[in-house]
């Protein structure tokens, strides 16, 4: 059984004039295993932070199934899940550390408040042993605990927002775009805080960034989303090194090198993306960027294929057609 078994997600919002509808997240799903890090990446506005709302219980779905740990957690009204067990089990790292923390909550009541919230009657009762625990697993020095957030660094507010998600140990960390706020150097030392963390604790992670070699290091898996839908889905370092999907071969060709010397021959895409409002059911959402696109394209949508070998998966009609790594030059 996975921890997270996402199936056929989809979640529409009222587009003005009324009758038509924004297709956010459409048909998507997929599934995290106990201890696995998965990364969430594509382009602003395809729908990777409506996908983590539904997910961690932000948001209600239109349609479809959230199963975690074997239970059905999409049925439990976003409302009434705040005051479920399961809620503990998830919980999220959020983009800009300083937005997300109440500037009335000193560092210590920043990472009490799910302790007291949904915390075991002797977890309330040990607050201050656990805060000054969770305080040290992320590094945070205790003499920082009687600080508000304007008093704090970003690296160090992001390290409140850490021991706040990581207080109850939840299975799954959602972690959307932890690091893009902060400074380079500041950067390094919290991704390296994340990897150090997952190990010790056990924690799966749902890593949703647009740096996408910090993807690629960082997690076992990755899912690419356009436009609403995942298009392609495997290893990491497969995707990364032979993308199969023609939106994945353009988004991996701008990835920096990494090795000195290597330089990648970028993928250039022409036309405007289609609109989310009311997409045409029977048409691949890529088509009219898509450099490989013909006729058929039009008229059938591609289904997520399965590679000849491995665990890939891409929604395109000549996935796996003679894929090969990213052109050099």
């Amino acid at each position: 059984m996975s921890l997270l078994d996402v199936r056929s997600l989809t979640k529409r919002f009222p587009a003005r004039g009324g009758g038509r509808w924004l297709h956010a997240v459409d048909d998507v799903t997929f599934a995290i295993e106990a201890g696995e890090s998965v990364g969430l990446v594509g382009e602003s506005g395809c729908g990777k932070s409506t996908l983590v709302r539904l997910v961690t219980r932000l948001l209600e779905p239109t349609d479809g199934r959230i199963l975690f740990e074997g239970h059905d957690v999409g049925a439990i009204p976003a409302a009434r899940f705040t005051h479920t067990a399961a809620r503990r089990r998830i919980q999220m790292v959020f983009q800009d550390p300083l937005d997300s923390l109440n500037p009335r909550f000193t560092a210590f009541d920043t990472i009490a408040e799910p302790l007291r919230r949904l915390g075991t009657a002797d977890e309330r009762t040990g607050v201050t042993a656990r805060v000054a625990e969770a305080a040290e697993l992320v590094g945070l020095p205790r003499a920082l605990l009687g600080r508000f957030p304007h008093q704090l660094s970003g690296g160090q507010q992001q390290r409140v927002g850490i021991a706040r998600a990581v207080v109850l140990r939840p299975a799954l960390l959602v972690l959307d775009e932890p690091t893009s706020a902060l400074d380079v150097s500041v950067q390094t030392v919290v991704l390296h805080l994340l990897a150090e963390l997952r190990q010790r604790l056990g924690m799966s992670y749902l890593f949703v960034s647009h740096d996408l070699n910090l993807v690629r290091l960082l997690t076992d898996r990755v899912l690419v989303m356009y436009l609403g839908r995942i298009v392609e889905t495997g290893a990491s370092q497969d995707v990364f090194d032979r993308p199969a999907h023609p939106y994945t071969r353009a988004l991996m060709s701008a990835v920096p090198a990494l090795e000195p010397g290597e330089r990648r021959m970028r993928v250039r895409l022409a036309g405007e993306p289609r609109s989310p409002i009311d997409p045409a059911p029977d048409a691949c959402r890529f088509h009219g960027r898509c450099p490989d696109g013909v006729e058929r394209c039009t008229r059938e949508a591609p289904a997520l294929r399965q590679a000849p070998e491995g665990d890939r998966r891409a929604a395109c009609h000549f996935a796996f057609d003679g894929a090969a790594a990213l052109p050099t030059g």
